[in-house]
C-alpha cells in the first residue's frame, strides 16, 4: 500500500466533499456509542456539517490531509499546528485531533503513514511532542498509538451537557503523547 498513498491537504473548496467523508467514515465506526439521535446530532450539526468544516479548512492553525489511492479517499486527518497540552504547557506542542480510516483500509500500513505524515509536519515546525486524545474504551487505536510511541499522560471525561447524547460508558478519554526530540516525560 505504501508509496501509492498520496496524502493531500484540503482546502476551503474541499468542504463538501470533506463533510461526506467524514460522516461516512463515522458511520463504519462509531454509531455504537450514542443513544438514539446522538450520532445525527454529532455528525450533522456539531463535527462534520459544511460550514464549520469550512471555518476550520480556512484557520491557518487547522490542517486536514486526505489519503487517497487510485483517487479513492482511504481516510483523513486533521491537525492543529499549535496547540497547547495541558499540564506540558512549556513544550511546543501539536494535536492530531482526528485520523479516521475506513474500515476496509485498516490494517494495512496506512495509520502508520499518515503518522509518519504526522510527525514530519511537527518537526517541520518544531514541535517538541505530538499529542492526541482517544476513547478509553478504543483498545484497538489505544495500542496502534503506543505502537508508534505515543504514552499516556492524562485522562478525562467529555464534558456535559455537550455530550450528554453520548452513552455514559463511551465518555472516557485518555491523553497520549510522542516527544519529538527528548526522552519521554514521565
Amino acid at each position: 500500500m505504501d508509496h501509492q498513498i498520496i496524502i493531500q491537504q484540503m482546502n476551503t473548496a474541499d468542504a463538501s466533499k470533506l463533510s461526506a467523508l467524514s460522516k461516512d467514515i463515522y458511520k463504519q465506526h462509531y454509531l455504537h456509542l450514542w443513544n438514539e439521535g446522538g450520532a445525527d446530532w454529532y455528525m450533522h450539526q456539531y463535527a462534520y456539517p459544511e460550514n464549520i468544516l469550512q471555518k476550520e479548512l480556512a484557520d491557518q492553525n487547522i490542517m486536514y490531509c486526505v489519503a487517497y489511492k487510485n483517487n479513492k479517499a482511504l481516510g483523513y486527518l486533521k491537525i492543529k499546528i499549535n496547540e497547547t497540552l495541558q499540564g506540558f504547557e512549556k513544550l511546543n506542542a501539536l494535536e492530531v485531533e482526528r485520523i479516521y480510516i475506513y474500515k476496509e483500509a485498516t490494517g494495512k500500513g496506512l495509520g502508520k503513514q499518515l503518522m509518519q505524515y504526522v510527525f514530519d509536519i511537527a518537526r517541520q515546525h518544531k514541535k517538541d511532542i505530538v499529542f492526541l486524545k482517544a476513547m478509553d474504551s478504543s483498545i484497538d487505536a489505544i495500542s496502534f498509538y503506543k505502537s508508534q510511541g505515543f504514552n499516556m499522560c492524562g485522562n478525562f471525561q467529555l464534558p456535559m451537557p455537550t455530550f450528554e447524547r453520548m452513552k455514559k460508558e463511551f465518555r472516557g478519554m485518555v491523553v497520549l503523547k510522542k516527544d519529538l526530540f527528548q526522552k519521554a516525560c514521565k
